[in-house]
């Protein structure tokens, strides 16, 4: 079942045309360039607010897209709030579990409540080589949210 939601997500990046860009790319970002990212979009949701912050965060053109870098917005409960995948903004995925059956939201919000930011590792599809790669996501909570990005390894 884990690899039929592999392959869903794997398809819909393909069809939405979000693996060509990165593919054009050829560059993968670095773990300094994910922070980066994160930090960004605090500063953007800060200034902007919720509404216009996920709008932007969603825009496959935007601010936040660079090579295999992207933004996942959830809140505490695991409810996507921006995503690469669009068909998972407004979703609950709290269970999603890795290609070892790690629960990722699980261990992220762990991390969120008892820290407010750092890394966690798990494996994960990469829509640029179309193969379940190590990634590891950085991510800062935010009041009642997680904003996290993360890099390919």
């Amino acid at each position: 079942m884990m690899r039929t939601l592999y392959a869903m997500l794997l398809a819909a990046l393909l069809c939405c045309g979000l693996a060509a860009p990165l593919a054009q790319a050829g560059e993968r970002a670095t773990a300094a360039e994910a922070q980066a990212m994160v930090k960004k979009a605090v500063a953007y949701l800060q200034k902007n607010g919720p509404q216009k912050a996920y709008a932007q965060f969603n825009d496959p053109q935007g601010q936040f897209r660079d090579r295999d870098l992207y933004l996942v917005v959830f809140d505490m409960q695991g409810t996507g709030l921006a995503h690469v995948n669009p068909r998972l903004v407004g979703k609950l995925t709290g269970d999603i579990r890795d290609a070892d059956g790690k629960q990722i939201f699980h261990a992220q919000r762990k991390l969120a409540l008892e820290q407010g930011k750092g890394w966690v590792d798990y494996k994960w599809p990469n829509p640029v080589s179309g193969k379940i790669e190590q990634k590891s996501t950085y991510l800062e909570r935010v009041g009642d949210i997680i904003i996290m990005c993360g890099i390919y390894k």
